[in-house]
């Protein structure tokens, strides 16, 4: 065999074996920081439910945030899209001041009642410290938009302990519906093992139970597809109107 042909045989393996070890660098990061959050938030939820009056202290704590983010997180607000329009077109390695500030936000919002989600900090989290393997492996723009992927992957599924979900968000994360073939294995990977090292940490997810399934009918099916239209027309006309309302800002600044 020449050695040329012996080197086209090679280089499945090698990508193999390069996307298995960043996704799963990827995910014990993501996964880490997603079991510390997890953590960190139990101890905020007990600590409100036991000092009540701190929600009071709300409007201060808000300010407080925003304060945070104006002095040193300029460059990191724009939150989850700052991370889609890094990985739609590659520019500059993001922050790693996201992932703290991001963190230190959503616990200090919960702390004194604010009601926000654990998705977006785990997401950027993940995002962030994912994007710092791209100076330290010097990775080149195509690699850096499936790491950052795999990133989103990881913290998505690390917050909720939904391995499939976060792998599917992170390949459609740019379109709906649209699958970027080549992330495949490493958002799966960092999806799965982010997984797994929040459950090594001690992580406990939350499990809902539905009570009841109800008859497949007519009826449900029509409402079903009635509300999800509803939801999809609302959900696009607040994005529509937020980007309306940035782009006037612009316009006047």
């Amino acid at each position: 065999m020449s050695l040329r042909k012996y080197s086209e045989h090679l280089e499945p393996l090698a990508y193999l074996v390069k996307w298995l070890v960043l996704g799963s660098l990827v995910a014990t990061l993501a996964g880490s920081a997603s079991a510390f959050f997890l953590f960190a938030l139990d101890w905020a939820t007990a600590a409100r439910d036991a000092q009540r009056w701190l929600i009071w202290l709300l409007p201060l704590a808000g300010f407080g945030v925003g304060w945070l983010y104006l002095r040193f997180g300029q460059q990191v607000e724009a939150g989850n899209n700052l991370l889609i329009d890094e990985i739609h077109d590659p520019r500059k390695v993001v922050p790693l001041r996201m992932a703290p500030l991001v963190l230190g936000g959503t616990i200090i919002s919960h702390l004194f009642g604010a009601s926000v989600g654990r998705e977006g900090t785990a997401v950027q989290m993940g995002g962030a410290l994912a994007d710092q393997l791209t100076r330290l492996f010097r990775l080149h723009h195509d690699d850096r938009r499936i790491i950052l992927m795999a990133g989103i992957s990881a913290g998505f599924s690390s917050v909720f302990g939904t391995p499939l979900a976060g792998a599917i968000w992170g390949l459609e994360v740019l379109a709906i519906g649209r699958l970027r073939y080549d992330a495949i294995l490493a958002c799966f990977t960092a999806a799965i093992v982010a997984d797994q090292i929040g459950l090594l940490w001690g992580v406990h997810h939350t499990h809902y139970v539905i009570p009841f399934i109800p008859e497949i009918s007519v009826t449900l099916l029509l409402s079903t597809v009635a509300a999800g239209a509803a939801f999809g027309l609302t959900g696009r006309s607040f994005a529509l109107a937020t980007h309306h309302i940035e782009r006037v800002d612009k316009e006047q600044d």
